[in-house]
């Protein structure tokens, strides 16, 4: 009980980030998740010993991921995402009922390469100008917004650095790129689709039938660095590349994506167009802190024998057959991420299927896939579900677009489950015969 007290409290603060005393600002995701492991260290909860453990779980994900943020950063300050939605913009040609489907398609695109947190918050601002030079209504904005904002977490599942999560479990069950790339590329397919289906569906009313493209800016406008501009799609492809190449010889993704962003940093440093000092202090450092204290916090609950529960739930559903084994770890794991965030639920996931016993091999890997659909779709029944969800929301009312949290869940709730349910079916289907 006391670790998960230390857990739930260390949570709220994560979300919360209350400003101490003379602060300007709140006390950060890291700040707030490093206390929570200082205290469960002083209760007793987790050991010196865990620190090594942790860090090994979570320095490639952490360093991964801030590369990509970086690599993203510095591509929104040469244009790069502006001018690709311009142009996608152009290709409706004034359909509002094609210019739907691009949007989704870009945003499926960008969370594949970028990861879900650059889909959300960097495109979604994008998206927002274009759709008020557009003049569009509210409603109709507001689609196209959501849409943007659901479909970085929905289709964030074909490789290893599409989320956090993935990154996370892959190392954590030594998944090589390609093998990961195998399974999930056709279930992240069927998962876009679904979720353009419910997106249409839910919001077939608000789309427009037209818009005019007359109003919009050229695209080459757009661009404010062109050395880092042409090189973007030569290294994006070569990043790609070196992810298969490199998947063999067990290098970490964290050293292909780290060379890619000092690439582009050298390139942007020579352009001297983008300020390289400010990108590189907007990049989340912050997230190296939160992954070892968050992760620490967790593995107390391992430690205190909270994580063999979830275990035993897994070992019975593993009886069940692989339709019943994947569909029930992977609704397990989407239910722990939305009430206690997708971050720790997937290290609970991961460290209950490693203590589950007498599962068959296919089954615990099918375990291992739910796990990550479920902690990257999970999140979209609550804002909380993840931290990228949240800022999300705030980037939205930062530009005059406010979403309540129950509009937000009125929405997850009727769009999420059968997305999910599609993901986890393709999955059960296509890994047995893959």
């Amino acid at each position: 009980m006391l670790a998960l007290a230390i857990f739930l409290v260390t949570l709220i603060l994560v979300i919360w980030q209350p400003r101490l005393p003379g602060q300007p600002r709140g006390l950060g995701i890291g700040w707030s998740a490093l206390g929570g492991a200082g205290v469960a260290w002083a209760a007793g909860v987790i050991h010196a010993r865990d620190i090594p453990v942790v860090w090994h779980i979570v320095w490639n994900a952490t360093f991964t991921f801030i590369a990509l943020i970086v690599i993203s950063l510095l591509l929104d300050r040469a244009g790069f995402f502006q001018w690709a939605a311009l142009h996608i913009a152009r290709w409706g040609g004034g359909r509002g009922r094609v210019l739907f489907p691009l949007v989704v398609g870009l945003g499926a695109a960008t969370a594949a390469i970028f990861a879900n947190d650059g889909a959300a918050l960097l495109l979604t601002p994008i998206v927002i100008a274009i759709l008020a030079s557009l003049r569009l209504s509210h409603a109709a904005s507001l689609a196209f917004v959501i849409a943007t904002g659901f479909v970085a977490d929905t289709t964030s599942l074909p490789l290893v650095i599409s989320n956090l999560v993935n990154i996370v479990s892959a190392g954590f069950f030594a998944v090589p790129f390609d093998r990961y790339a195998a399974v999930m590329v056709p279930v992240d397919m069927v998962s876009l689709a679904a979720t353009f289906g419910v997106l249409w569906l839910y919001f077939r009313r608000d789309i427009p039938r037209h818009y005019a493209v007359a109003t919009l800016p050229e695209p080459a406008g757009a661009i404010r660095d062109p050395m880092v501009f042409r090189a973007a799609f030569p290294l994006l492809a070569a990043l790609l590349v070196a992810y298969f190449v490199t998947a063999p010889f067990h290098i970490p993704v964290c050293v292909v994506a780290g060379l890619a962003a000092l690439v582009l940093l050298a390139l942007a440093a020579g352009g001297r167009v983008i300020p390289v000092r400010a990108v590189l202090w907007g990049a989340p450092w912050q997230i190296v802190l939160f992954s070892l204290g968050m992760y620490l916090v967790v593995y107390g609950l391992r430690n205190a024998g909270l994580t063999a529960h979830v275990a035993d739930a897994l070992v019975w559903l593993g009886h069940r057959g692989t339709i019943v084994a994947t569909l029930g770890t992977g609704v397990l794991a989407a239910l722990l991420s939305s009430g206690l965030n997708n971050m720790p639920s997937v290290l609970v996931g991961a460290l209950a299927i490693q203590q589950a016993q007498d599962i068959a091999p296919q089954t615990r890997e099918l375990m291992v896939y739910a796990n990550i659909v479920g902690c990257d779709l999970g999140p979209k029944f609550t804002p909380i579900g993840s931290l990228a969800t949240l800022l999300w929301l705030h980037v939205l009312a930062g530009k005059g677009l406010r979403i309540g949290w129950g509009q937000y869940m009125r929405v997850g709730l009727a769009i999420t489950p059968p997305v999910l349910l599609a993901a986890l079916l393709a999955l059960a289907v296509w890994l047995p015969v893959l």
